[in-house]
């Protein structure tokens, strides 16, 4: 695993949704945007490891491991609560 730095967040992925209904076209996905934390930089401050989060899609860097991410800190919009 890798250890983020700076103020980076490594994000894993949730599982893809499933689509229902009538499907047109297969090529479309939706891209994901949640996952579960599980690394973070020494200057972040406003989450942690183990948070499930809502991050803006359009700064994501993909990772060796397709289903890991990695944004920086302002990227994050939220932390869902249980």
């Amino acid at each position: 695993m890798v250890k983020a730095i700076e103020d980076r967040v490594f994000i894993k992925l949730d599982e893809p949704e499933q689509p229902s209904g009538l499907i047109l076209r297969d090529d479309v996905t939706n891209p994901r945007t949640t996952g579960v934390i599980v690394s973070v930089g020494p200057l972040v401050k406003s989450v942690k490891e183990g948070e499930h989060v809502l991050f803006h899609v359009f700064d994501d860097l993909p990772t060796p491991d397709k289903d890991i991410v990695v944004v920086r800190e302002y990227s994050i919009l939220g932390v869902y609560e249980e």
